[in-house]
């Protein structure tokens, strides 16, 4: 009871920044469950599962606030669908002892692009140019495919990548995103029902994450308005990092990893507070920047010298 009291916990609070971010929901989700036992497939088929009811809560809270473009939805959720489908067999089919590696090394790779990216990058300025097919079609696949194989993935692939076109205003990339996920969730969770059956999943574990997204997904619609996705970006890469640095050593060198693991988790850590140093510092100087272009001018003050007489 206890574990799935945490997991709804963790389902919320991984939806509140998925919802806010446009990303981490799975990877963060997935994480969790790697570490309390769980075996890679079955962890990202729960996720997976529980996806279907939190992307689908999150894109109606999304589209009753104006954050979804349908053509971008349509146009990366088929093909992203598509990808997932495709990682979700190969996973499958792959033992615990070869996947648990490859997760957590995709997982280390996706939380490294989230903490730089939001660590580092300011937002793109907004191009008027239009999103096109040869752009998001391969975006879709390998963002599907990354999506299943590493347990998350959609968001950190797709997010970053619209968001750098400068096509499309912050806030519709995100409903945008977490939207079409919902085609990602369904895709993925077909292909680990075929390639694992009903075995691969865990109903508690889902009901759990399930209620805990739902919950949060309203409030995240509501806080991309107004969250400044910089710091949140920071706090969330680096705790996906910290994880799975750990997951990584432990598969790879489980010999080692008593030696290795203590300072190579302290150098992390130091990364990390450097990095939500940065994104902070980064955040009180555009707010600074903004509020001085925002101050009227100041007027000049009229001349109370007395003009001499002759």
């Amino acid at each position: 009871m206890q574990t799935l009291v945490l997991l709804a916990l963790v389902g919320f609070g991984a939806q509140l920044v998925d919802g806010a971010l446009g990303m981490a929901y799975g990877v963060t989700s997935t994480t969790l469950l790697l570490l309390i036992g769980a075996s890679p497939a079955a962890a990202s088929a729960s996720v997976h599962l529980a996806e279907i009811g939190t992307t689908l809560a999150s894109g109606i809270s999304h589209w009753r606030l104006g954050n979804v473009d349908w053509r971008v939805v349509l146009k990366i959720g088929v093909p992203g669908a598509v990808g997932a489908f495709l990682g979700a067999t190969v996973l499958s089919q792959l033992s615990t002892e070869a996947a648990a590696p490859l997760m957590a090394g995709i997982l280390l790779a996706l939380g490294l692009y989230v903490l730089a990216r939001f660590t580092f990058r300011a937002m793109p300025v907004r191009s008027s140019k239009p999103l096109r097919l040869p752009f998001l079609v391969p975006l879709g696949l390998v963002g599907g495919f990354l999506d299943a194989t590493g347990g998350g993935g959609w968001g950190p692939v797709g997010t970053p990548a619209l968001l750098a076109s400068g096509r499309i205003e912050p806030r519709k990339v995100v409903g945008s995103i977490d939207t079409s996920e919902f085609l990602v969730a369904i895709a993925a969770s077909i292909g680990f029902l075929v390639g694992l059956g009903h075995a691969g999943f865990d109903l508690g574990w889902v009901v759990a994450l399930l209620v805990g997204g739902i919950a949060a997904a309203p409030v995240a619609a509501w806080l991309v308005r107004r969250l400044h996705p910089r710091l949140l970006g920071a706090l969330v890469g680096g705790l996906i990092v910290f994880t799975n640095t750990r997951s990584l050593l432990l598969a790879v060198a489980p010999d080692a990893a008593d030696a290795v693991l203590p300072a190579a988790l302290i150098v992390v850590a130091v990364v990390w507070a450097t990095c939500v140093a940065i994104a902070a510092r980064a955040v009180v100087a555009e707010k600074r920047s903004a509020r001085s272009a925002e101050a009227p001018a100041p007027v000049p003050a009229e001349s109370t010298t007395t003009p001499v007489s002759r």
